[in-house]
């Protein structure tokens, strides 16, 4: 069934933080507190309530597109070394076989093979920020994977192929992280590396639309990119390509950033 609503929906690309980050101490304390505070607002700041949630996580990698299609979608703990009562967190929101269906017939649609997983459980890239964004876990949730070849210009094109959900008040959330070399955080020297490539992604996203695809489909050679996101280890990147893609003719803009662990982060909305 095509779920209908009046109010088109943005796009989003959000950092979900390292691990279970917001549900446990950390050092210094307010590490990951205006980041948190930041996705709590989230779903307060968009037009209307979304009719349901796609989630992209840099935490789910396949060969081909793919989709979760469970009714009721289990969590997949994916996170070591934390404490005790971060493995017994727990969000139960409805999986969406529906639009699951609908979500691979656009990909399909637009020449990509594509599959769906009716087994898989919601990643930590999907639970943390949504524990936060929507805590009554009462929005439909589907999960849509990052390809395996890690290429923008597909990421872009699958997230043009999806943009007419935003039309049905479908929330397309791209859930990573704007900085992601884990040999950089808690360095101060990656601090103005980070600095350099936030400014350059900033301003990629909010150009013209045209040319922040052809910006994004060539984000590797961004002044520091390969230094905030090594070879092959850009999959918190790619979820971006597929919210902005989605984001059509739409707008982009900077809606967050902070300093974390001496690096910059960064959020971004289209629409």
């Amino acid at each position: 069934m095509t779920r209908t609503s009046t109010t088109r929906m943005p796009s989003l690309y959000i950092p979900h933080g390292g691990g279970p980050c917001f549900f446990m101490d950390w050092s210094p304390r307010d590490t990951w507190t205006r980041m948190g505070d930041f996705l709590r607002g989230l779903l307060a700041s968009l037009p209307a309530r979304p009719t349901a949630i796609i989630v992209v996580s840099a935490h789910w990698m396949t060969d081909d597109f793919a989709v979760t299609g469970g009714t009721a979608p289990g969590l997949l703990f994916d996170y070591y070394g934390f404490p005790p009562h971060t493995y017994e967190l727990r969000y139960p929101a409805p999986g969406a076989p529906d639009l699951a269906a609908r979500a691979r017939a656009l990909l399909t649609g637009a020449g990509f093979a594509t599959a769906t997983d009716n087994d898989r459980g919601f990643d930590h890239g999907v639970f943390i920020p949504l524990l936060l964004m929507a805590p009554a876990a009462d929005i439909p949730v589907i999960q849509l994977s990052v390809r395996n070849d890690l290429d923008p210009a597909a990421h872009l094109a699958a997230g043009a192929a999806l943009a007419a959900l935003r039309d049905e008040g479908v929330l397309i959330l791209g859930s990573g992280m704007s900085f992601h070399n884990m040999r950089g955080y808690g360095d101060p020297r990656f601090g103005p590396i980070s600095d350099s490539f936030d400014g350059w992604l900033t301003g990629a996203v909010e150009s013209d639309p045209a040319t922040r695809n052809r910006a994004l489909t060539q984000w590797d050679t961004a002044p520091s990119a390969r230094l905030c996101h090594p070879p092959r280890a850009e999959e918190h990147l790619i979820p971006l390509m597929v919210a902005a893609g989605a984001g059509g003719g739409d707008a982009g803009t900077r809606i967050f950033s902070d300093r974390v662990m001496e690096t910059t982060v960064s959020a971004f909305r289209f629409g």
